[in-house]
């Protein structure tokens, strides 16, 4: 007897502007289980979060199948959003019915390998086409998956930018749980690392973008004087070692850095007027520092403080609920909170913060906001009901 899936609770009867459901892993049918419940005949696309707990080609061969005729992408991931809040072993669908939403696949599927002004001639072709076939909604916004382990999403979301236009951007890098050894996109009927896809969205439904994580920057800075920016390696700070300067300034024992001091400790850099993460992946046995986005020599680096994890997501959620609630939050939440959280023994009450605002989506390996790729945030797109006639 096959089980029973559980489809998302809904917000005010908007539970066909978009669907969710969701699956274990390990079980054999879940792709035709989810397929079932999202109904996919009148579906724009399919959006798939899946567990690296899962047969990924097994998942890719059986969306093609069960999910026609509606095109399908998604990612491997670091751990799961779903009707419970952060979850683990999980297949996420998520899905964008015509009705309401037009979308563009544009696919990337070498990261060493593109020409960045044919994937500025596609977007704006695209973005012109959506506008003729849908003149009556304005709202708009894109979405990227990208291979958390390839180094780089700073170069694809700058390439990119010249062809978005106004139109903003937020996306995640696809996750292999805690072993950071390969992770897949996928996209109708492959699972490809080193690559990546966009999706363009126009909507009659009103969108409001969300980007924020609970840092503040203190006075302690230090400077990278020694680097490798291909592999986003640091290897001095302050011309010292970089994990025995940066543990110096933390006032450890450099033996004692983990993952968790990493997420407790993340270090800010100043762009344009903000700050934004870059944080630590983890230390090398040399002393190294490899970190999960964009670092180079010179760059000033500055500690921050972690905030109330609790409290600062509660008001989040409250100013995105301030006229009405969305039916659903698209989000990429970084590996780096979940672990905070676990730590701080935060899981369960963050978890009941997510499931209230319906906020659906996967933990990440960092997350892109427009042309940039950052850490350490809750990035994504709050979907509202269309406005009724």
């Amino acid at each position: 007897m096959r089980k029973q899936l559980n489809v998302a609770p809904v917000l005010d009867g908007t539970d066909d502007i978009v669907r969710s459901a969701f699956a274990s892993a390990s079980d054999p049918d879940a792709i035709e289980q989810l397929a079932h419940q999202l109904r996919p005949s009148d579906l724009e696309l399919v959006i798939l979060f899946v567990s690296p707990e899962a047969d990924v080609a097994r998942v890719t061969a059986q969306a093609a199948r069960f999910f026609r005729p509606a095109p399908y992408v998604g990612c491997t991931t670091a751990g799961e959003l779903t009707e419970e809040g952060y979850s683990e072993g999980q297949i996420v669908a998520i899905g964008l019915p015509r009705q309401h939403f037009c979308t563009r696949i544009l696919a990337v599927d070498n990261l060493d390998d593109y020409n960045s002004q044919d994937l500025i001639d596609r977007l704006v072709r695209n973005r012109h086409e959506m506008v003729q076939e849908t003149p009556k909604w304005k709202h708009e916004f894109n979405f990227l998956l990208v291979d958390g382990l390839s180094t780089k999403e700073d170069t694809l979301t700058s390439d990119m930018a010249p062809g978005m236009g106004p139109v903003p951007l937020f996306g995640g890098s696809s996750g292999d749980g805690d072993s950071f050894e390969r992770t897949f996109i996928i996209n109708n009927g492959i699972a490809r690392s080193n690559a990546a896809v966009l999706v363009q969205v126009r909507t009659a439904c009103p969108v409001q973008m969300i980007n924020t994580d609970h840092l503040s920057p203190t006075r302690d800075r230090m400077v990278v004087t020694g680097a490798d920016p291909a592999r986003r390696i640091v290897t001095e700070i302050n011309a010292e070692p970089a994990a025995r300067e940066y543990a110096r300034l933390l006032g450890i024992d450099p033996e004692t850095l983990t993952t968790f001091t990493f997420a407790a400790h993340p270090v800010v850099v100043r762009v344009g007027g903000s700050h934004h993460v870059r944080s630590i992946q983890r230390v090398c046995d040399n002393g190294d520092l490899v970190f999960f986005s964009a670092i180079d020599e010179g760059v000033v680096l500055t500690l921050a403080d972690p905030n109330d994890m609790v409290s600062h997501l509660q008001q989040e959620m409250a100013d995105l609920c301030d006229k009405n609630p969305p039916a659903i939050v698209l989000a990429c939440d970084c590996i780096l909170r979940r672990q905070e959280a676990e730590e701080k023994q935060m899981t369960r009450a963050l978890s009941q913060i997510l499931r209230k605002h319906r906020v659906i989506g996967f933990s990440t390996y960092g997350e892109q906001v427009n042309s940039m790729h950052v850490n350490q945030t809750l990035t994504g797109v709050a979907i509202y009901p269309p406005p009724t006639e």
